[in-house]
């Protein structure tokens, strides 16, 4: 009975390993398609009261998209359109956020437009993924901020 119960035990282990492999292949198989439609840049994300989020975010013509690391969804968890988003104060991240986020990160505090109930977001870039968020911002087309319904 206890050859059984080993037998029994190596093949559930066997099993979880499996998922587990199986698990990571997804989210790698995911990161990989999401580098592929642009998304490129390590980004976490924190709404105001709630905690920070790791992810991916990719400058798309209009909209900056934020997705989820450890997800399966392809489609992103957040897009910010380009006129309604503003960076209001930029900082290093604090000695705990850096044990989250990593070194090298600069929180960028941001403004959403008045169509957001949050108020704000905070984004945490690497310095050049940062560089690379403001010149998105600024190189908007003339008159993109201007809201003309017709």
């Amino acid at each position: 009975m206890g050859e059984a119960l080993a037998l029994d035990a190596a093949w559930l282990f066997a099993a979880f390993l499996i998922l587990l492999l199986l698990a990571a292949c997804g989210i790698a198989v995911r990161r990989f398609l999401l580098e592929r439609r642009g998304a490129r840049v390590e980004c976490g994300l924190r709404r105001p009261g709630a905690s920070w989020r790791l992810g991916l975010a990719s400058y798309q013509l209009d909209e900056f998209y934020w997705y989820r690391v450890f997800g399966f969804s392809m489609r992103p968890e957040q897009a910010f359109p380009r006129r309604d988003l503003a960076v209001v104060a930029q900082r290093p991240a604090t000695p705990e956020e850096v044990t989250i986020l990593g070194p090298g990160r600069i929180v960028a505090e941001c403004q959403l437009g008045e169509g957001d109930t949050g108020g704000g977001v905070d984004l945490a870039l690497a310095e050049s993924a940062l560089t690379g968020l403001l010149v998105w911002l600024e190189s908007a087309p003339p008159g993109s901020h201007l809201d003309v319904t017709h």
